[in-house]
């Protein structure tokens, strides 16, 4: 097996991914651009996206780190918008496009045409949440173009194989999508539920931080198997496990966190950034073999098959939103703020991504009766047009638009007070605990220990008030950077003495490694993320 194309892949997708960090272009263009622009250079292997390896051993982990990033409480309290666009939207997207398809495309049968609508159904989850954090959408709806991308993937995979079933002669009526779709969502949520309690328990009862990181980096492999196993949605079981871990990830220990949140960033860094430039290098393997639709032809169905993705998600999305919300009280008062302006984000941020492609590879090349199947060549040229283009002309243009359209952003002030309100009332419940202890003459401390466990409750409480307070006219920090600011400086001084020894051999590598860890995790609680 040679590994040379593969770490190829991996360094210069990070490497592209890491630049763009510096732009204010998302990463899922330029991975995209760079892919385009490198798949035909002399000396580039040529990358094939195989089916069989991005749905069950990619898309679990992304969706894991997805889910668990998500909130089950936001969710459920935007459970209709998200079954709406999650489930009606891509039904309706896979029965608009398909029908549209069969009318332009001379020749095609319409079950053909219907597996191209599904395979492009459903909006990329990494796309959406990605740009979504990016532009600083208003929470709601980054929470239901989060939630939808969740849970679209599991529609349309189905949709994809009741139509498959029907393209290739198997014989498949309305009666048996209906069944296949139940059995498959049903079943996905009953093995998601299955599953989720004993992999909680077990990560709870593990003690070793180590054995608990490789269990987690298992679950999401294990619950899309389990589920695939059993002929349901893997997708829908992940998201039900990683939804309930993340809701109740506050009772695993804090060692379990720190180490995972770290490795979770690297793997969906790196799949993230391969995925997205794999996308790019597809057009070799697509444009190969297009044949009689190649030139004018081929761009005017491009074209024809982008905008009826595009108008088409418009076309649900107005209606479902607000047709409901005039005629019931009940859900206007439950979705509040819903204007005609989210209404346009949600419609236009419909990016396309690596599962249309990998769900249109996955296209036998032969019917039941040995015959080649209709338009396959074509199928796989318009999904790539179509995740190109909404990537390229939807991810590009959101972030301006959003500017144009002024919608509001996250509330920082209010975010914050939310913050030290709630800091004040763990501080006081903490203060309270440390009395109690401290009349235990079982933890008798001498005077200068005790008053510093207090003082370290009381500079908890205070930092998040200062940061709503006045900011040093010279620096422009508040109180709280500055102390976190000279705490890292401090700590750094210690660091580099603690090297300084082990250079001179006053002390070896292993206590080197314990001393910079009691330092590591001293600055981890001094320093506080922004970004």
């Amino acid at each position: 097996m040679n590994v040379l194309p593969l770490l190829l892949l991996v360094a210069g997708s990070a490497t592209v991914a890491g630049l763009a960090r510096r732009t204010p272009v998302p990463a899922p263009l330029l991975l995209v651009a760079a892919g385009l622009a490198v798949s035909y250079l002399p000396g580039v292997p040529g990358y094939t996206l195989d089916p069989e390896v991005v749905l069950p051993l990619v898309l679990p982990p992304l969706l894991y780190t997805a889910a668990t990033d998500s909130s089950y409480l936001d969710l459920r309290a935007q459970m209709r918008p998200v079954a709406l666009l999650s489930v009606g939207y891509v039904l309706f997207a896979t029965l608009a496009v398909g029908w549209a398809v069969y009318l332009i495309v001379p020749g095609m049968p319409l079950t053909a045409a219907l597996v191209l609508g599904a395979v492009i159904a459903p909006p990329d989850a990494v796309a959406a949440t990605a740009v979504a954090r990016r532009v600083g959408l208003p929470s709601r709806i980054t929470t239901i173009l989060q939630g939808e991308s969740l849970v679209n993937d599991a529609t349309a995979i189905t949709a994809y194989k009741v139509a498959l079933a029907a393209a290739v002669g198997e014989g498949a009526t309305w009666a048996d999508g209906t069944r296949e779709f139940l059995v498959a969502a049903f079943g996905g949520v009953a093995v998601g539920l299955l599953l989720m309690m004993p992999i909680h328990w077990l990560r709870t009862h593990l003690k070793e931080a180590l054995l608990q990181n490789t269990l987690s980096l298992l679950i999401p492999f294990v619950a899309y198997g389990a589920a695939e196993w059993v002929h349901a949605s893997g997708v829908l079981a992940v998201v039900v496990v990683a939804l309930y871990l993340g809701y109740h990830n506050w009772q695993v220990d804090f060692a379990t966190r720190l180490q995972e949140e770290a490795v979770w960033k690297m793997v969906a860094f790196v799949l993230e950034s391969a995925v997205f430039a794999l996308i790019g290098l597809q057009l070799p393997v697509v444009l190969r073999g297009l044949g009689a639709y190649e030139g004018l032809r081929a761009a005017w169905y491009a074209l024809a098959v982008f905008l009826v993705v595009v108008l088409s998600r418009f076309v649900w999305v107005y209606p479902v939103t607000h047709v409901p919300r005039a005629l019931f009280r009940r859900i206007r008062e439950r979705e509040e703020g819903q204007t005609w302006k989210g209404s346009f984000v949600i419609g236009w941020a419909g990016m396309r991504g690596v599962v249309s492609l990998a769900i249109a590879f996955s296209i036998p090349r032969t019917m039941h009766d040995g015959s080649a199947f209709p338009f396959r060549n074509l199928i796989l040229f318009l999904t790539f047009t179509t995740v190109i283009g909404t990537l390229v002309a939807q991810g590009l243009s959101l972030p301006p638009l959003i500017r144009l359209l002024r919608l509001p952003g996250r509330d920082a002030q209010a975010e914050t007070l939310a913050e030290a309100n709630a800091q004040a009332q763990a501080s006081r419940a903490a203060e309270t605990h440390l009395e109690a202890l401290l009349d235990d003459e079982r933890n008798a401390l001498p005077p200068p220990l005790a008053d510093r466990l207090r003082m370290v409750l009381e500079r908890r409480r205070n930092a998040v008030w200062e940061r709503l307070g006045s900011v040093n006219p010279v620096t422009g920090e508040t109180h709280d950077d500055t102390y976190r600011r000279l705490s890292r400086q401090m700590i750094g001084a210690e660091r580099e003495v603690f090297v300084r020894l082990r250079n001179h051999r006053y002390i070896d590598d292993e206590m080197l490694r314990t001393l910079l860890r009691r330092l590591d995790l001293e600055e981890a609680a001094a320093y506080r993320e922004t970004t």
